[in-house]
């Protein structure tokens, strides 16, 4: 895994998404989560 540069979350009413991208604007990590583990 690369390094993150940039984190976007999006706050939703129950699952949260997690991106980040390197300093090429690469995806390096998307996950979704749910409220209870963020």
């Amino acid at each position: 895994m690369g390094n993150v540069t940039t984190i976007g979350l999006d706050i939703a009413k129950s699952v949260f998404q997690i991106h980040g991208v390197d300093a090429a604007s690469e995806v390096v990590v998307r996950r979704k989560l749910t409220r209870g583990r963020v």
